[in-house]
């Protein structure tokens, strides 16, 4: 989070640099934010930096907190199933169509079978205390890769969305465009790096943060859990910045002294009550666009959270996707995946 004037944020979960690469300095103190869970990592290629998105309209008024599902999509999913029984989830690394229609035949079938998982997962899991069962793993994560060659294939995009049922289309539209702003301010690594990752609190524990922040601040929890997303996939990638930012908001100490109110900067209910804090104290609920700003001196950045914020505040089921996205870092050699199903150390290391 930088508050004040910043240099382009470098999204480390798409950048592969340490979170927290960008400085700046607001009521005299710096802080520094870093995208390296890179949200949609989605978070596709270069976009108009600067030029806000019609889709990255402002949040609605606070007070609403709840979030309705979306109706189902109505187009008929692409792998044929036995009557009561859901297809086979994709393997973690399964090829991604290029073809635009049969691109678009995978990722509605995606989508329709990951609502239903995560209606599942709510229904008669466990969000506070369990893990994320298989299927709505896998199914968000090939969701995201999905948005992720979106992102970087711009005609493939188009042709694709056109292909879409029309509630999907805008949801990919959302998706996409939020990536492409953050991958804008992405520089891929070309060497070696170190993150340290870790797993997320469970879904609900961070949705109880959320609305107890919004509750205290006025701050939207969607905008909240947007932020948190981008900037370190829920609290996944534990780095420090090289410039000192840290916890799962990526503050700065000289901010967090300012509006961390005594807690622990590592903390993630402490951390998300002084996002709302600052947030707040720059504009929030009144402007969110230039509360955002403050927090990261980038439209690309505030455009890219509002999109998803949007998206969860449309259909919660966004936000239980959203969550199990996974931590990739960019590198001249190609994406790297540093969380999720196949990867179980803490510590890793990406590039050369």
């Amino acid at each position: 989070m930088s508050a004040g004037r910043a240099t382009p944020a470098q999204p480390g979960a798409s950048d592969g640099r340490p979170q927290g690469m960008r400085a700046g300095r607001s009521r005299g103190r710096s802080m520094v934010a870093s995208l390296i869970g890179l949200a949609v990592a989605i978070s596709g290629c270069a976009g108009a930096q600067g030029a806000a998105s019609p889709a990255a309209a402002s949040p609605a008024a606070t007070g609403r907190t709840a979030t309705q599902p979306a109706p189902e999509l109505s187009a008929t999913p692409p792998v044929k199933e036995s009557a009561g029984q859901a297809p086979a989830p994709p393997a973690p690394d399964m090829a991604i169509p290029t073809d635009p229609a049969r691109l678009a035949r995978s990722l509605t079938g995606t989508v329709t079978e990951l609502r239903r998982a995560i209606d599942d997962w709510v229904r008669e899991g466990d969000p506070v205390k369990g893990q994320p069962p298989e299927p709505v793993v896998l199914l968000a994560l090939h969701q995201q890769r999905v948005y992720r060659y979106l992102a970087r294939n711009p005609q493939v995009a188009s042709r694709t969305y056109a292909r879409l049922p029309k509630a999907l289309a805008g949801q990919a539209k959302d998706n996409v465009t939020a990536a492409r702003n953050l991958l804008s301010l992405v520089h891929p690594i070309s060497g070696s790096a170190k993150f340290r990752v870790q797993p997320a609190k469970p879904a609900d524990v961070l949705l109880g943060h959320f609305r107890h922040a919004e509750r205290r601040f006025g701050v939207e929890w969607e905008v909240l859990a947007a932020v948190m997303f981008v900037e370190t996939k829920f609290g996944r990638v534990r780095s420090p910045s090289y410039t000192g930012a840290k916890g799962p908001m990526q503050f700065m100490p000289g901010t967090w002294d300012a509006y961390g109110m005594g807690g622990d900067i590592q903390d993630t209910r402490d951390a998300l009550l002084a996002a709302a804090n600052y947030l707040h104290a720059s504009g929030a609920p009144r402007d969110y666009r230039r509360a955002l700003y403050a927090y990261n001196h980038s439209q690309a950045y505030v455009d890219a959270v509002l999109l998803h914020a949007r998206q969860i505040k449309q259909d919660i089921r966004n936000y239980y996707a959203y969550y199990n996205w996974q931590v990739f870092v960019v590198t001249t050699r190609g994406d790297r995946r540093l969380t999720g199903p196949g990867l179980t150390t803490r510590r890793s290391s990406s590039g050369g």
